[in-house]
């Protein structure tokens, strides 16, 4: 942990800032009051609609129009930032304040390379900018730790991985060495090493420059790892504050414990096995190979999914876990045939189903089905969720009355009111869409079920509702799963064998006792290193 200053570089005093009209509640964030010193991270947690990042974007005064602040006051280094003008507010942006944004990918400009994104950060503020910028972006992308600054400067944002896209966001909130760096949810969709690296990366500069860090985030692993200290939203209130050791050491606010009590544990322990349970799912060998051609050079071939050999039996679920890039989306997808193989057999029923054509696969692809990652994307905007549940089934030759029926009993199994059947998706809230996509799933009656993160993008406690139901599911319908996902806490608690692959291989299999407490692939052993919180987990 850092040095804490005494002198606050951020005071924010009885912020509220007012919804329109017809909300759910009257403000986005309702009189709350911190301080923010140099030297210090302090962490904001909290489910989303918390007022989190709200807090954030009034700090930076980037609300949008549709939000206004109703009373207080947010003074950085002594001046009350919402008595300024937007001349000043746009000097000190940056210079002052910076902030990194979750997605990368979409907050960079994809028409200009890395060098003139961070350029122009400097080209905003040239009072205070260096001479000689050219030299200073390849010096603060080898301060970010990324390879070959001076050839990186030159490559466009779709050309690098996720991690790297985070810290060219983190290279131009540094390039004119501000007094406050914001961080909203940094790492959210990273993988659990490029994630450890991120939080190295942002605490080894903040206590080289001895800057004041605002990290927003979900996850309290995080929080364990990096926080001085701690602030608990709830609906827009500030619910708990204090040191980091207190809040997660002896949370006082019921919504405190409610949402450690939702973060999954590593379990030491694997589920009891049932003798005789038949295979379900067999896969021999598989490979997939893409080849990158070339205009003027020699095509590359990629191997992302490498021999890979594993089971699945009636009622288990395989955890699939790994990198991005390392196969375990691409071997998901050659499982429900959304890709063709190159070589080796997926067993099905006992048929090789790997090699059959879509017309042969037809009639049997209802008893695979797939849990997307994202709830909203994969529900149809213009449907009704009864529509929605019922649209595949008859197309496959069942009556509309009996996908009717079946579709009011799922809803019961999955949570969630009949009156829902008449709703359209943007009306759900991100873990009841992930709920009607679950229902959407079993009105095939699959026999597999594949996940593909489906619950990366929840928060802790809706995970956990969505984990809970998954069991249910399971107990209840018999199916077996693949569930594919980078956190390995929710790999721990859910699967009864988990595979690790890296760079196209399954490098490791057994159950979690073995995967996550006696790792024997170095892979597998740098991967659980890498989990935030692990020694606040111990002690909790």
């Amino acid at each position: 942990m850092s040095t804490i200053a005494s002198q606050p570089l951020l005071s924010v005093e009885n912020l509220s800032v007012a919804l329109p009209r017809g909300m759910d509640r009257s403000h986005a964030v309702k009189e709350i009051s911190f301080t923010l010193t140099a030297g210090e991270i302090l962490c904001i947690i909290g489910e989303s609609g918390s007022g989190k990042s709200v807090t954030a974007s009034a700090v930076m005064g980037l609300l949008p129009p549709t939000l206004a602040i109703e009373s207080g006051c947010i003074a950085l280094k002594g001046e009350d930032l919402l008595k300024t003008s937007q001349a000043k507010l746009r000097s000190l942006r940056g210079r002052i304040v910076s902030i990194i944004f979750q997605d990368p990918l979409s907050a960079l400009n994809p028409l200009m390379t890395i060098g003139d994104q961070i350029a122009e950060v400097m080209d905003s503020h040239p009072a205070h900018a260096p001479k000689d910028r050219a030299a200073r972006v390849v010096e603060l992308l080898g301060e970010v730790g990324l390879p070959d600054p001076a050839a990186i400067k030159d490559q466009y944002p779709f050309r690098l991985s996720g991690g790297q896209r985070q810290r060219v966001m983190i290279a131009m909130a540094l390039a004119l060495d501000p007094d406050i760096l914001i961080a909203d949810e940094p790492t959210t969709a990273l993988d659990v090493t490029t994630q450890a690296q991120i939080l190295e990366l942002i605490a080894s500069i903040q206590k080289r420059k001895s800057m004041g860090v605002m990290f927003i985030t979900h996850d309290f692993g995080v929080v364990a790892d990096i926080a001085d200290r701690v602030i608990v939203m709830e609906k827009g209130v500030m619910v708990e504050q204090g040191p980091a050791e207190t809040v997660l050491g002896d949370p006082r606010h019921p919504y405190t414990q409610r949402l450690m009590a939702a973060v999954p544990r590593m379990k030491t322990a694997d589920r009891a096995v049932t003798a005789d349970v038949p295979t379900v799912l067999e896969v021999r060998d598989l490979a997939k190979t893409y080849r990158l051609g070339s205009l003027f050079g020699t095509a590359r071939e990629i191997k992302a999914v490498d021999a890979v050999s594993f089971k699945v039996h009636k009622g288990q679920t395989v955890g699939i876990v790994g990198e991005s890039g390392s196969g375990k989306s691409t071997l998901g997808r050659l499982v429900m045939k959304l890709l063709d193989s190159d070589g080796g057999e997926i067993l099905f029923d006992g048929r090789n189903i790997a090699g059959m054509s879509e017309a042969e696969f037809r009639a049997m692809r209802p008893y695979i089905q797939m849990i997307f990652q994202d709830p909203f994307a994969s529900l149809n905007p213009r449907m009704t969720v009864g529509r929605i549940l019922t649209v595949g089934p008859m197309a496959h030759g069942i009556s509309a009355a009996d996908a009717q029926a079946k579709a009011v009993r799922l809803m019961d199994l999955v949570g969630l009111d009949v009156g829902a059947l008449d709703r359209y998706p943007h009306e759900f809230s991100g873990g009841q869409r992930q709920r009607v996509g679950i229902a959407r799933a079993l009105m095939f009656d699959p026999v597999l079920l594949v996940a593909d993160e489906a619950v990366s993008a929840l928060d802790v406690s809706i995970q956990a509702q969505i984990l809970d139901l998954l069991e249910k599911v399971q107990v209840e319908t018999g199916v077996a799963m693949i569930f594919i996902t980078h956190d390995l806490r929710v790999a721990s608690r859910l699967c009864d064998e988990v595979g690790v692959m890296h760079r196209g291989k399954m490098v490791e299999f057994g159950p979690p006792s073995q995967i996550f407490h006696a790792p024997q692939h170095a892979y597998t052993q740098q991967l659980v290193a890498a989990i935030p919180g692990a020694d606040w987990e111990k002690v909790a």
